[in-house]
């Protein structure tokens, strides 16, 4: 294949990856909001990881791909239970009493969680004050959408239960994703999905289990509703999005790919307007710009900030 035939190829695969993750990943808050009407939330978001986590690894282990180790299985369940009983357990559970909208903005603020963590963990680095101003600045929109009667209003707007559901959400997504920067992974991305989605699949399970959603599942009282979603969040949600999502790390700019964490946000927004009737008043829009906009700035100057030092290492090397 001629190579400008194939660069165009893979431009085109790139963008078509981009807007299936900017498209699905935003309405799968939707999505988790139907499903929990009528199914316990912590068993839905069970078999939503633990079907396709079945599939990928036979999948994977049928190509060939090798057998996954002690060390690895130990590292990739620390993972799974941190983004998918932690993370997405938790968005889980608090759609039960929140618009899926406002749940997809507060998880939009992971990247803010994660500079908070980074400056709790490294305390010796030295961490740009630009980016450390859009992080507060994120903090805010998210008490800006909250907003102050939440607190002194006898008659609150929002389940306070739920919101703390969602920033401890966001603040165990952001753990693990740091996590999973330096631990023993498998050398194949999608054994590595598999594996997560196992692991934390039987975390959501057990923890389902646990708190007694297991007397509250009635299969005669599911609807349609629900078990379509689930089916959209396990064909959709987990199979496809995580797939492309493996693909755009490895062939797509890291800067491309985080677009992601601030165009989700608006895309759930006005799904759930649109479909199911979900807010989307003033204090909505200015606290989800307020966000996205932090979160676009953390991104870039991130980028620009490790870009930078990769130039210093590399004239210091060059100097030695």
């Amino acid at each position: 294949m001629p190579f400008f035939i194939r660069r165009w190829f893979l431009k085109g695969r790139t963008w078509v990856s981009l807007l299936l993750i900017y498209i699905i990943w935003g309405s799968t808050y939707l999505a988790i909001r139907f499903a929990v009407e009528t199914i316990p939330p912590l068993l839905m978001a069970a078999t939503r990881f633990l079907v396709p986590g079945i599939i990928l690894y036979a999948w994977q282990r049928l190509k060939g791909e090798d057998k996954p180790t002690l060390k690895e299985w130990k590292s990739t369940g620390i993972i799974g239970l941190l983004l998918m009983l932690g993370g997405n357990g938790g968005v889980t559970w608090a759609e039960q009493y929140l618009p899926s909208g406002l749940a997809a903005l507060i998880i939009g603020s992971v990247p803010l969680w994660i500079i908070v963590i980074n400056m709790v963990v490294h305390r010796d680095q030295a961490h740009p004050k630009s980016i450390i101003i859009g992080a507060v600045i994120g903090f805010l929109g998210i008490a800006l959408l909250i907003g102050p009667d939440q607190f002194i209003n006898s008659s609150p707007r929002v389940n306070l239960f739920a919101i703390i559901a969602l920033l401890l959400a966001a603040f165990f997504w952001s753990l693990g994703s740091i996590y999973s920067r330096t631990a023993i992974m498998h050398k194949s991305p999608l054994m590595a999905n598999s594996m997560e989605f196992l692991t934390g699949g039987m975390g959501l399970l057990l923890s389902g289990l646990l708190i007694g959603e297991g007397s509250h599942f009635h299969l005669q009282a599911i609807t349609l509703k629900s078990v379509l979603s689930l089916s959209y969040l396990i064909i959709f949600g987990s199979l496809i999005g995580f797939v492309a999502y493996t693909w755009l790390l490895r062939n797509a700019p890291i800067s491309l790919v985080s677009t992601y964490a601030y165009v989700n946000p608006v895309i759930a927004i006005f799904i759930g307007n649109w479909l199911a009737n979900e807010p989307l008043n003033l204090r909505i829009i200015i606290s989800a710009l307020v966000i996205i906009s932090s979160v676009f700035m953390i991104n870039t100057l991130t980028l620009r900030s490790s870009r930078s030092k990769k130039v210093e290492e590399q004239v210091t090397q060059t100097g030695e």
